[in-house]
């Protein structure tokens, strides 16, 4: 399966409530958090959330 990389590039200070908790599911905490995931459809829906907020990389 694809994986997919997720980097934090904005911050969550000025974010709504469901905003940060996807963030905090995903496990981005701060600016230049990474992570690598798995590419699905659950992933696709909170990378949809924090569209505006994340930088998504192909791995």
């Amino acid at each position: 399966m694809k994986k997919v990389k997720v980097t934090l590039t904005k911050s969550l200070i000025a974010c709504k409530p469901k905003q940060k908790l996807t963030a905090d599911s995903l496990g981005l905490r701060k600016i230049g958090d990474s992570i690598e995931h798995e590419d699905n459809a659950v992933l696709a829906g909170k990378i949809k959330i924090l569209s505006h907020l994340v930088k998504v990389e192909n791995v």
